[in-house]
């Protein structure tokens, strides 16, 4: 479907991905009719920080945002915070708000993110009982974390691990809780979920792999954390950090194709030609993969939302990268390349005890992912290297004397 001629393009969503689709849409010559709809009060601003420097005290709101109110007004961009869209009307090509207000469209991009996966448990509804998803989750959090406090987190994710270095050094207590054996089982290996752990450990965190919470309790504001195994710990605050899920109700109430996310082919376009979708909230084609999933990260929301509207504008389709993570805990900087996902083989270059390593993922020796913990060479070499399909052995990867731009010139050469 040629959408080159749209003169109204609506997008559902203030996050990364919906604003970096108004940003290039503008960018690259569209004069048209241009409405974004955000579901929060404020303009679309960055998230990463949120669990940093924002959580710590150390960044204003405003430099949180993307883009100052002016360049929406500027860029004639009709920005609509606070609202959200009640059903897509795809027949008649409309949008419906939660106010009643219609919005018709020529091409539509869904940017409807993500929420936080609820516990499944009593008590979530308890004051200082708290999510980490949103700016005014995180100023509440600021508001009630002071000094002395015991701060509970439920779940040893990245979002976990990273609030409780940050809590640790605006001086609470902490404890992390973790179902599974080890922190970040789920998207990394032994040797990374051990370096976290002890690191956390000499920080003063407490971390409990392999307990389950059974509820939270208290009068009026939680007090107490019950595990199934039977303890009970005290808690002035509690963080749950256990997930997110996608925002596909929108899609799937109106008939277009979702499968954990909202399915979409390389350009975001989505089962109806005259959708698109971008961000956390898809289902999209991993080129360097073979397969599809989902990706939960700022490089993809901008990609994605770059790739939209240049679907839109009939541009050519701009070179998928490598998907790419990162993650800020105290002064240890680690980046991801790849998804280590089905490897079946782990290589280390470095030693975890110097706080200076990397951890390459290879499946029948071609490397597919690297953890890389204060080494951007690693890092930056490696996103090159999965990129070509580069095989390596393990030898090679593991000699710390042959610079990684040297390993990634052999693999060229």
């Amino acid at each position: 479907m040629d959408l080159s001629g749209a003169e109204r393009i609506v997008i559902i969503g203030g996050g990364q991905a919906g604003a970096q689709a108004a940003f290039s849409l503008r960018q690259w010559g569209y004069a048209h009719e241009l409405t974004l709809v955000a579901e929060e009060p404020s303009p679309p601003y960055q998230r990463p920080p949120l669990s940093k420097a924002y959580f710590k005290g150390e960044m204003a709101e405003a430099r949180l945002y993307l883009k100052p109110d002016e360049w929406y007004t500027a860029n004639n961009v009709s920005l609509l915070t606070g609202r959200t869209a009640a059903r897509i009307d795809r027949p008649a090509r409309s949008v419906t708000l939660d106010d009643g207000q219609s919005l018709a469209y020529d091409a539509l991009i869904l940017a409807t993110g993500s929420r936080p996966r609820a516990l499944p448990v009593r008590g979530t509804d308890l004051g200082n009982v708290f999510e980490l998803r949103s700016l005014a989750d995180v100023s509440q959090l600021r508001s009630a974390a002071t000094p002395g406090k015991h701060l509970i987190i439920i779940g040893a994710g990245y979002i976990g691990l990273e609030a409780a270095a940050v809590a640790r050094q605006i001086g609470l207590e902490v404890t992390v809780l973790e179902m599974a054996p080890r922190v970040l089982e789920r998207v990394t290996s032994p040797v990374i979920s051990q370096f976290y752990e002890r690191e956390h450990r000499a920080q003063g965190v407490r971390i409990r792999c392999g307990v389950h919470v059974e509820a939270l309790t208290g009068a009026t504001n939680v007090t107490e954390v019950s595990l199934a195994e039977g303890e009970v710990l005290p808690a002035d605050l509690v963080l749950v950090g256990i997930g997110i899920v996608p925002g596909q109700e929108l899609a799937l109430e109106s008939g277009i194709a979702c499968s954990n996310g909202i399915n979409t082919d390389r350009d975001t376009r989505t089962s109806d030609p005259y959708v698109l979708a971008a961000g956390d909230c898809t289902s999209r084609p991993l080129v360097h993969y073979g397969r599809r999933g989902r990706l939960e990260s700022v490089h993809n929301a901008i990609e994605q939302g770059k790739l939209a509207a240049a679907a839109i504008l009939g541009r050519k389709r701009l070179t998928e990268d490598v998907p790419w993570f990162w993650s800020d805990q105290y002064d240890i900087k680690l980046q991801i390349a790849g998804l280590s996902a089905g490897h079946d083989q782990t290589v280390v270059r470095g030693d975890p005890a110097t706080r200076k390593f990397a951890v390459f993922y290879l499946r029948a020796g071609k490397l597919i992912a690297v953890d890389a913990i204060n080494s951007p060479p690693e890092f930056m070499a490696s996103k090159k290297l999965i990129m070509s399909g580069a095989y390596l052995a393990p030898d090679v990867l593991q000699d710390t004397s042959i610079p990684m731009k040297e390993i990634a010139a052999m693999v060229a050469a």
